[in-house]
C-alpha cells in the first residue's frame, strides 16, 4: 500500500515541522514540506500529492489558490489554521476519505 502524498504549505518552520511530524506520524500519509509559493509549484510538478495542506503566514496566500486551481483543478486544498492533531487529521480524513 502506498502511502497518501500531502503538501504542507507554510512559512513557519517550528509549526510545518510538527504537522510534517503528526501527518508522517499516522502511518499511510507522508507530508512535504514547502515554505515558498515557488518551492510548493516545484513539489507539485514532481509528485503525485492527493492533498495541499495550507499552513499560515503564506504569502499572496489568494494567488496561490487561484493558480493551484486552475493548475491541478482535482487536486483538494485545505487550509489548516491549528487546533491540534484532532483537527488535523479530521481536516486530512474528510478530504481523502469521505463517506
Amino acid at each position: 500500500m502506498s502511502l497518501a502524498q500531502i503538501l504542507i504549505i507554510g512559512s513557519n518552520r517550528t509549526i510545518m515541522e510538527t504537522i510534517e511530524r503528526l501527518i508522517n506520524k499516522n502511518g499511510i500519509w507522508e507530508a512535504t514540506i514547502a515554505f515558498t509559493n515557488d518551492e510548493a509549484l516545484r513539489e507539485l510538478n514532481s509528485t503525485n500529492f492527493k492533498l495541499v495542506l495550507l499552513g499560515a503566514g503564506i504569502e499572496k496566500e489568494t494567488q496561490l489558490i487561484e493558480t493551484l486551481s486552475q493548475l491541478y483543478p482535482a487536486l483538494p486544498v485545505v487550509t489548516h489554521y491549528g487546533g491540534g492533531s484532532g483537527l488535523l487529521y479530521a481536516e486530512i480524513y474528510q478530504v481523502l476519505m469521505p463517506g
